[in-house]
């Protein structure tokens, strides 16, 4: 089965530059998506329960996204984390994009809503 790419939008209370900071750097990332994260040429080291997988940034651009890849996963395959400002209320609103099985995008949701809810508690939210 093919996966399919998913996109999940969170409100956030602080500025672009220092959400940024939580989402490409390996000390940001270990405040709330890893137990551990290590880089080295671009290449992060993600650690859960003493298991590591590694991804490579793909893309960044500072202050609006970082799109990493699995170095195990498919080559079309990524997870994303953007950060948009809405025209309307001036709220700075985190995108986080992946890929699952279609009927595992609701348990991928809560893990997210877990990750998300542990940045937002490190960010004061």
């Amino acid at each position: 089965m093919s996966k399919q790419l998913y996109t999940l939008e969170y409100p956030v209370r602080c500025s672009p530059t220092i959400l940024y900071e939580f989402l490409s750097t390996p000390a940001g990332l270990q405040e709330w998506f890893a137990d551990k994260v290590d880089e080295r040429d671009s290449v992060f080291s993600f650690t859960w329960n003493g298991n590591t997988d590694k991804a490579q940034m793909i893309e960044a651009e500072e202050d609006k996204f970082v799109r990493f890849h699995w170095l195990n996963g498919p080559k079309n395959e990524y997870f994303e984390f953007a950060i948009e400002k809405s025209e309307v209320t001036s709220q700075t609103i985190l995108v986080i994009k992946d890929f699952s099985e279609k009927k595992e995008i609701p348990d991928q949701k809560r893990l997210w809503d877990f990750q998300v809810n542990d940045l937002f508690y490190r960010l004061g939210n």
